[in-house]
């Protein structure tokens, strides 16, 4: 459903003459896939949205969506996506029916047409009986539900995301996705979706990690997981020099995987973890306040993957 081959951007500003905030990007995004991007801010998220919504060129490279390139088509390819953007992307001084009656017309669509997919798309919200309200009474929760409408009313083949969530309670996150993923699943579409909470990656099918521009990893979640291990032993001491006396000796072992959680805890891997946890206790019993097995989240697999590759870089 979604093609993105070779990728890059670049741009200058007055202090750098040349910054590449994405380098040679491949991704293919199979029909009916959900996908979430992360990746922490600057990582070229929001960038590659803009390309794929054709508001930014790319310095190269080629995008396909549903078999159309979008670079030598764009006004066809659009007709395959639906778009939610980070900002709010509703007139907050029309109303529900308005703004999605603006969006029906740019699509092509019959007044006929609207009243029906509005009646079909807003059983599942909670602004149902609100259609004429301005949007600007309206909760975050429910205008988010309100831009979710908006952008299915034309039954596009793919639906792109960038952050939907930012400025949601956790109720209404949780509740957002949840209609998203069904959604989903009930008009089989391809979903891609970029956020900066690794959580939020939990129910996709896969996720995808962009740091500095490249692509790190794209795989199903328990496999990115898988390269971690089944376990991570969490190792809190009192102060923060006895953490950084056990980091250092930590550090020096083959095999050791680090994270520093906190400056009195750290996070340790290693294929071998009991007889790692057995000479950890041999010689730092001391400065051990306590240890606790932990299993990895997306989060510790960004960690990972990212440092990995920056250990590689230098």
């Amino acid at each position: 459903m979604i093609k993105i081959e070779s990728i890059s951007y670049s741009y200058r500003n007055k202090s750098l003459p040349h910054i590449v905030a994405l380098d040679k990007i491949n991704l293919t995004i199979d029909s009916g896939e959900f996908v979430v991007l992360t990746g922490p801010n600057g990582s070229g998220k929001s960038t590659l949205f803009r390309i794929l919504c054709g508001l930014l060129q790319p310095s190269r490279g080629t995008v396909t969506i549903h078999g159309v390139d979008l670079l030598q088509h764009p006004q066809r390819a659009r007709q395959s996506y639906g778009i939610v953007f980070q900002k709010p992307a509703l007139d907050s001084h029309l109303s529900i029916f308005e703004n999605c009656a603006i969006h029906a017309a740019l699509y092509g669509m019959s007044r006929q047409q609207l009243q029906q997919r509005l009646q079909e798309d807003l059983s599942w919200t909670s602004v149902a009986d609100r259609l004429h309200q301005p949007v600007k009474t309206l909760s975050g929760g429910m205008a988010r539900q309100v831009e979710l409408v908006k952008s299915l009313l034309h039954r596009p083949r793919c639906l792109l995301m960038d952050e939907p969530t930012t400025g949601l309670d956790p109720i209404s996150r949780r509740e957002f996705l949840q209609a998203v993923r069904r959604l989903q699943q009930q008009h089989q579409m391809t979903v891609l979706m970029t956020s900066h909470l690794f959580e939020e990656a939990e129910a996709a099918d896969r996720m995808a990690i962009l740091h500095q521009g490249q692509l790190l990893a794209h795989d199903t979640p328990d496999r990115l997981r898988a390269t971690i291990g089944p376990e991570m032993v969490a190792v809190q001491s009192e102060h923060p020099d006895q953490s950084d006396h056990i980091w250092q000796d930590l550090k020096r072992r083959p095999g050791v995987v680090l994270q520093r959680h906190s400056p009195t805890e750290l996070w340790c891997e290693h294929a071998q973890l009991p007889e790692m946890l057995y000479d950890l206790l041999q010689h730092h019993r001391q400065f051990i306040t306590s240890l606790s097995f932990r299993r990895p989240t997306l989060e510790d697999v960004f960690v990972h993957v990212t440092r990995s590759h920056e250990e590689q870089q230098r």
